[in-house]
C-alpha cells in the first residue's frame, strides 16, 4: 500500500508537471510581473529546465512552503495509515468523484495508467530539454553529441536515427563502433538463418531418409526447435 500510494502521488505530480511544460507553449504565458520587486515578468521566464535559474529565492520559498502545506494539511501518509486507501487524500474532486464502485474502480485505474505515462513523459521532456534546450527540441540542436560521428552510418534509419540507448558509442571511438557493427551484422546473419531453420521444417516438412544411418536416426525423428538438441548424436555436434 505504501508503494502504491507513492506511485499515485508521483503520477499526479508528473501529470501536472507535463501539463506545466506543454501549456505555456500552447497558450502563452501570463501577462504582467511574476516578481514586481525584481522586475521579473512571466514572459522573462523560459519554459522547462532553464526556468530554474530565473525563479527568485522568494519564489522557491513559496513553492516549498506550499508543498509542505499540502503534505501537512492532508496528513502525511494518511491515505495509507488512516483511510487504508492509497491515493485517498480526503478530497473529492468535482465531476470526477463518484460513489458507483465500478465507475470509481475504472477511474482510479485510469489515473494510475495516466500517471505512469506522465512519469515517462516528464523524464523524456527533461532529457530532451537538457540536450537540446527544449522539451521538444530538434535533435540537430544537440551539437555536442558524440553520436553525430555515426549518424550517417549505414543502419541509422528513421524514425530513431542512430539508436544507441545504452550509450555504447558515446565516446565516439571509430574502431569500437566498427567492431560492434561487425558483430551485429554477423549475429544478424546467423539469426536470419536460425529463424528460417525454425520455420522451414514446419512448412515444407523434413528430408527423407537417415540423418545418422549408424545410429538409425532419421530426419523425421528429430523434433523441431530446442528439443532437437538432445537428439543430435555426439558425432553430429563434432
Amino acid at each position: 500500500m505504501r508503494r502504491r500510494s507513492v506511485e499515485i502521488k508521483h503520477g499526479r505530480i508528473c501529470m501536472l508537471a507535463t501539463m506545466g511544460y506543454i501549456t505555456p507553449e500552447v497558450t502563452g504565458k501570463f501577462p504582467g510581473f511574476l516578481s514586481p520587486g525584481s522586475g521579473l515578468k512571466f514572459a522573462d521566464v523560459p519554459n522547462g529546465l532553464a526556468a530554474i535559474g530565473k525563479v527568485p529565492a522568494a519564489g522557491w520559498f513559496q513553492i516549498f512552503s506550499w508543498m509542505a502545506f499540502c503534505e501537512v494539511g492532508a496528513g502525511y501518509d494518511a491515505d495509507v495509515n488512516e483511510r487504508k486507501e492509497p491515493g485517498n487524500m480526503g478530497w473529492k474532486p468535482p465531476l470526477l468523484a463518484t460513489d458507483n464502485p465500478e465507475i470509481k474502480k475504472r477511474r482510479l485505474a485510469s489515473e494510475i495508467a495516466n500517471g505512469r505515462l506522465a512519469m515517462m513523459a516528464i523524464i523524456g521532456m527533461f532529457f530532451q530539454d537538457g540536450l537540446t534546450g527544449s522539451a521538444w527540441g530538434d535533435w540537430s540542436n544537440y551539437v555536442d553529441s558524440p553520436l553525430r560521428a555515426f549518424e550517417n552510418e549505414l543502419g541509422a534509419q528513421a524514425p530513431l536515427g542512430f539508436w544507441d540507448p545504452l550509450g555504447l558509442s558515446k565516446d565516439g571511438d571509430k574502431y569500437s563502433f566498427m567492431r560492434r557493427r561487425s558483430v551485429e551484422i554477423k549475429h544478424g546473419r546467423i539469426c536470419m538463418l536460425a529463424t528460417m531453420g525454425y520455420i522451414t521444417p514446419e512448412v515444407t516438412g523434413k528430408f527423407p531418409g537417415f540423418l545418422s544411418p549408424g545410429s538409425g536416426l532419421k530426419f523425421a525423428d528429430v523434433p523441431n526447435g530446442l528439443a532437437a538438441i538432445g537428439k543430435v548424436p555426439a558425432a553430429g555436434w563434432f
